[in-house]
């Protein structure tokens, strides 16, 4: 009688699911939608200007800063896009029309309209505006190079903005080009912060260092606030070595710069854009949006607890100096 090797005695023992990266990856997917599902996010209690930049060109700039905007939008907060790159890809991924005969961020930095008036509700989410970016923005570095105040036209109409509304945003997001030109200029001279996407990929430190030099310059000379406060890791593949050894350089040089969330590579948030939408939009529980939510609850984590220890700070320094 055959028994094909097993006796009796030998039943063999029953086997759990196996675990695999495609299963692990599907439960932690899993496990975060849960966790955001009824998150709430702390509103700033004046509103938050934030340059985006990066002179290296496809960091993730624009895509960082067209769904973290929608991602705060989605947590009640009223954000505002200023379209700061010619190309005009935040005003596209937004829905904002951007022709050549729509007036923007070009006819503000010119002074011939106001920010307020050129403001355009996204139709993805109400509490989300954007300033779009056409064309005519390409010849803007050349034609305020010899106008007075050239450095000041934006922080200038955002400064109007707020004080004109009756509803001031919590969050201004400038998108800027990558470069770092006259119109990065007036985006670092008008924000309080800057948010720095980096790829991981083996040349990151070397734009973040340019970046933290110029920044420092625009600092001494131009605006004292200024500073970056928030450095996002973008494009990460957690399997190839690489991305793990960026990463790990990243935060060692940028401790508490540098997001807890990382952006993974995603057919979603590439694909996001042919669709004029934001990956908040286009698939919400996709594991990009979900990083992007991520990042998005952690940046207004981090500075409400910064001001929360700002009075405290403020408070002993003071009791110092009575004793």
């Amino acid at each position: 009688m055959h028994n094909n090797g097993i006796s009796a005695g030998n039943t063999p023992e029953r086997v759990g699911p196996m675990s695999t990266p495609i299963a692990d990856e599907l439960m932690d997917l899993s496990r975060r939608r849960v966790a955001l599902r009824d998150k709430t996010a702390p509103l700033p209690a004046t509103t938050r200007v934030i340059a985006v930049s990066n002179q290296k060109g496809g960091v993730g700039k624009t895509t960082s800063t067209v769904n973290l905007a929608a991602a705060l939008a989605d947590l009640g907060a009223k954000v505002v896009v200023i379209d700061l790159d010619p190309q005009g890809n935040a005003s596209t991924a937004l829905g904002i029309e951007h022709n050549a005969t729509i007036q923007g961020t070009y006819e503000t930095l010119h002074g011939a309209t106001t920010l307020g008036s050129v403001l355009r509700q996204s139709q993805q989410h109400p509490n989300l505006w954007c300033a779009p970016a056409t064309i005519n923005l390409a010849g803007a570095e050349i034609e305020l190079v010899p106008q007075g105040n050239r450095e000041y036209r934006l922080r200038d109409a955002i400064a109007e903005y707020i004080a004109s509304s009756t509803q001031p945003p919590h969050y201004i997001f400038i998108d800027c080009p990558p470069s770092l030109g006259l119109l990065t200029i007036n985006a670092l001279v008008a924000a309080g912060e800057v948010l720095v996407p980096i790829q991981a990929e083996y040349y990151a430190l070397e734009g973040v260092t340019m970046l933290w030099n110029n920044i420092a310059m625009v600092a001494q000379s131009l605006n004292p606030r200024v500073h970056i406060s928030t450095i996002l890791l973008t494009m990460v593949d957690a399997r190839t070595n690489l991305s793990r050894e960026v990463e790990a350089e990243v935060r060692s040089h940028f401790p508490t710069q540098v997001l807890t969330a990382v952006i993974p590579r995603s057919v979603r948030v590439s694909e996001a854009p042919s669709h004029q939408q934001t990956v908040i939009g286009y698939d919400n529980n996709s594991s990009g949006a979900l990083s992007y939510r991520e990042a998005a609850i952690e940046m207004a984590e981090r500075a409400a607890a910064s001001a929360q220890q700002a009075p405290e700070i403020d408070a002993s320094h003071h009791e110092s100096h009575e004793n």
